[in-house]
C-alpha cells in the first residue's frame, strides 16, 4: 500500500505539471531548474533515511514519510513564480525520497523471508499507484484546478497511512537481509569489503540510467504530448498512465523473468527493448505512435530499477538501498535541466532521444554485471 501510495501521489503531481507551468511563468529551462528540487530534495534525504532505518527501523521510518508526503503533495499548486515552485519541490523531494528508501529496505527484508526474487512485484504496486494517479489526474484535467486536484491527494494519502501504518509497524522481520549470515553482508556497524562496495555502486548507476527515463517521461512526457504532437491535455495526461500501465505488467511479471531468464538477462533486454520505445516515443509524427512508444519503454524499464536496488540491499542493507537509490535519482538530478536546456537549445523531441541512450547503457552495464550479479 505504501509503495502504490507513493505511486498516487507522484504521478498526481507530475499530470498537473503543464499546468502549474502555465501558473507560474517558466520556460522550459526554468521550469527544468525548478523541477531539480523534487532530485535535490529526494537525493539530500537518502543518505540520512539510510541511517535512520537503521536506527529506528525501515517500517517506522516509512510510516513517518507516509505522513510527510501527502502533507508536501499539496504545496506547488500554491506557488506563482519558478523560484517558489524550486523551494517547495525540495520539501516534497526529500519527503518522497525518504518514503522511497525506507519502504524499499523494508521490502529488502520481506524478499529476504520470502526466498524469491519478488521486489518487482512491490514496485509493480508503485506503478499501478502511477497508473490510477495519471487516470485521474486525466479525468479532473478540464474540470479541477491543481489546487483542489493535489488536496484531494494529500487527504487520500493521509487515509492510507492512517489506515495502513499501524498495520506495518506491528510487524517485525524475521532478520533483516542485511545482518551477517556470511562476511559478504554486513550488520549495521560493518564496512563494506572493497569489492561488495563497487557492486553497490556498478547497480547504483544501472539504476541511475532507468531513474532518468522514468523521471523524464514523467516531467516532460505530458508536455511532449501536448506541445510538440497537438494532444488534449486528457489524452497528454493519459500518456504517463499508459506508461505506468505497461510498467507495472512488465513488473507482475518480473518475477517470473527473473526466475526463468536470470538477473543478466532480464536487465540487458529491459534495456534495450526501452531504448527502442523510446526512440519511437520521442521521435514519432503523430501523438498515437508516441503513445506506442512510451507503451515499450515503461515494459522495457519496468524491472531494472527494483533489480537494482535490491540486489544493492542484499548488499548492505538500507545503506545499499540509500546508496543505490541515491545515485539512481541522481539520474532525476540531472534528468530536468538537462532535458530543460536541450530542449531550449534544439527542440524536447530530441532531448528525450537522450533516455533511449541512457537505456541502452544500463543494459551495457546489466551485461557488465553478469558476473557481480551472483557475487
Amino acid at each position: 500500500m505504501f509503495f502504490a501510495l507513493d505511486g498516487l501521489l507522484f504521478a498526481g503531481w507530475v499530470v498537473r505539471i503543464p499546468a502549474i507551468k502555465q501558473q507560474t511563468g517558466a520556460s522550459a529551462s526554468t521550469l527544468g531548474l525548478a523541477l531539480l528540487g523534487v532530485s535535490a530534495g529526494a537525493v539530500i534525504t537518502m543518505m540520512l533515511t539510510g541511517r535512520l532505518c537503521r536506527r529506528y527501523g525501515s517500517h517506522a521510518v516509512t510510516a513517518a514519510c507516509g505522513v510527510l508526503l501527502p502533507l508536501s503533495i499539496a504545496l506547488p499548486a500554491q506557488t506563482h513564480s519558478a523560484l517558489s515552485l524550486g523551494l517547495v519541490l525540495l520539501v516534497f523531494g526529500a519527503a518522497y525520497g525518504g518514503m522511497n528508501v525506507a519502504m524499499n529496505s523494508a521490502a529488502v527484508d520481506l524478499v529476504a523471508e520470502l526466498r524469491r526474487p519478488v521486489m518487482p512485484s512491490f514496485h509493480a504496486a508503485f506503478s499501478l499507484g502511477g497508473m490510477v494517479g495519471a487516470g485521474l489526474g486525466g479525468l479532473v484535467a478540464g474540470g479541477l484546478s491543481a489546487s483542489a486536484h493535489l488536496f484531494l491527494l494529500a487527504g487520500i494519502g493521509l487515509l492510507v497511512t492512517a489506515f495502513a501504518g499501524p498495520a506495518l509497524l506491528r510487524h517485525r522481520p524475521a532478520r533483516p537481509a542485511y545482518e551477517p549470515s556470511t562476511p559478504r553482508r554486513p550488520g549495521p556497524r560493518q564496512k563494506l569489503d572493497p569489492r561488495a562496495r563497487r557492486i553497490v555502486l556498478l547497480f547504483g548507476v544501472i539504476a541511475l540510467c532507468t531513474a532518468y527515463g522514468e523521471g523524464a517521461l514523467a516531467d516532460w512526457g505530458a508536455l511532449h504530448l501536448e506541445q510538440d504532437l497537438g494532444a488534449h491535455p486528457g489524452l497528454a495526461a493519459a500518456g504517463y498512465a499508459l506508461f505506468a500501465l505497461t510498467m507495472t505488467i512488465g513488473r507482475l511479471t518480473g518475477t517470473l523473468l527473473l526466475e526463468r531468464l536470470g538477473q543478466t538477462r532480464t536487465l540487458v533486454l529491459g534495456g534495450l527493448v526501452a531504448a527502442a520505445g523510446m526512440l519511437l516515443g520521442s521521435l514519432a509524427p503523430t501523438a498515437w505512435l508516441a503513445l506506442a512508444g512510451f507503451a515499450v519503454t515503461g515494459l522495457g524499464l519496468a524491472n531494472i530499477f527494483p533489480v537494482a536496488v535490491g540486489r544493492a540491499g542484499e548488499l548492505a542493507g538500507p545503506s545499499g538501498v540509500a546508496a543505490a537509490s541515491t545515485l539512481g535519482y541522481g539520474g532525476m538530478l540531472l534528468g530536468p535541466p538537462a532535458i530543460g536546456f536541450l530542449a531550449d537549445w534544439f527542440s524536447l523531441p530530441v532531448a528525450l532521444t537522450t533516455v533511449a541512450l541512457l537505456a541502452a547503457g544500463a543494459a551495457a552495464l546489466g551485461y557488465g554485471a553478469r558476473n557481480a550479479a551472483h557475487a
